[in-house]
Protein backbone atom coordinates (compact mmCIF):
# COMPACT_ATOMS: atom_id res chain seq x y z
CA UNK A 1 0.00 0.00 0.00
CA UNK A 2 1.41 3.07 -1.05
CA UNK A 3 0.85 6.43 1.47
CA UNK A 4 -0.21 9.84 -0.30
CA UNK A 5 2.44 12.44 0.55
CA UNK A 6 0.56 14.82 2.80
CA UNK A 7 -0.05 18.57 1.64
CA UNK A 8 0.59 21.05 4.34
CA UNK A 9 -0.41 24.29 3.69
CA UNK A 10 1.13 27.24 5.43
CA UNK A 11 -0.68 29.47 7.78
CA UNK A 12 -2.30 32.47 6.39
CA UNK A 13 -0.41 35.76 7.29
CA UNK A 14 -2.61 37.89 8.76
CA UNK A 15 -2.72 41.69 7.43
CA UNK A 16 -0.28 43.86 9.87
CA UNK A 17 -1.93 47.29 8.33
CA UNK A 18 -5.50 45.75 9.27
CA UNK A 19 -4.53 44.83 12.74
CA UNK A 20 -2.67 47.82 13.56
CA UNK A 21 -5.87 49.70 12.55
CA UNK A 22 -3.85 51.59 9.76
CA UNK A 23 -5.47 54.08 7.83
CA UNK A 24 -3.01 56.20 5.92
CA UNK A 25 0.72 55.36 5.09
CA UNK A 26 2.84 57.69 5.65
CA UNK A 27 5.99 57.92 3.28
CA UNK A 28 7.77 59.63 5.74
CA UNK A 29 7.86 56.67 7.81
CA UNK A 30 11.27 55.14 6.53
CA UNK A 31 11.66 52.44 9.46
CA UNK A 32 7.92 51.20 8.66
CA UNK A 33 8.32 51.45 5.14
CA UNK A 34 11.63 49.35 4.90
CA UNK A 35 10.32 46.28 6.55
CA UNK A 36 8.24 46.09 2.77
CA UNK A 37 11.49 46.57 0.59
CA UNK A 38 14.36 43.75 0.26
CA UNK A 39 18.04 44.42 0.74
CA UNK A 40 18.62 44.78 -3.32
CA UNK A 41 15.97 48.00 -3.24
CA UNK A 42 12.71 45.57 -4.43
CA UNK A 43 9.08 46.17 -2.93
CA UNK A 44 8.41 43.23 -1.87
CA UNK A 45 5.20 40.99 -2.85
CA UNK A 46 2.10 40.61 -0.87
CA UNK A 47 2.56 36.87 -0.48
CA UNK A 48 5.75 37.97 1.13
CA UNK A 49 4.88 40.27 3.23
CA UNK A 50 1.11 38.81 4.21
CA UNK A 51 -0.67 42.22 4.27
CA UNK A 52 -3.86 42.79 2.27
CA UNK A 53 -4.12 44.18 -1.52
CA UNK A 54 -5.89 47.20 0.13
CA UNK A 55 -2.96 48.24 2.25
CA UNK A 56 -0.20 47.28 -0.10
CA UNK A 57 -1.62 49.62 -2.59
CA UNK A 58 -1.06 51.97 -0.12
CA UNK A 59 2.81 51.23 0.74
CA UNK A 60 3.42 50.79 -2.36
CA UNK A 61 2.40 54.07 -3.25
CA UNK A 62 4.37 55.50 -0.22
CA UNK A 63 7.32 53.44 -0.94
CA UNK A 64 7.36 55.14 -4.26
CA UNK A 65 6.75 59.09 -3.36
CA UNK A 66 9.49 58.56 -0.49
CA UNK A 67 12.25 57.12 -3.52
CA UNK A 68 11.28 60.28 -5.39
CA UNK A 69 12.56 62.65 -2.60
CA UNK A 70 15.06 60.65 -2.17
CA UNK A 71 14.28 59.42 1.69
CA UNK A 72 14.51 55.72 -0.09
CA UNK A 73 16.97 54.57 -2.77
CA UNK A 74 15.71 53.13 -6.10
CA UNK A 75 18.06 50.56 -6.02
CA UNK A 76 21.01 48.96 -3.44
CA UNK A 77 23.91 49.40 -6.00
Amino acid sequence: MIKKDRVRRPRRKICQGCVDHIENVDYKDIAMLRRFISERGKILPRRVTGICAKHQRKINLAIKRARAIALLPFSAD
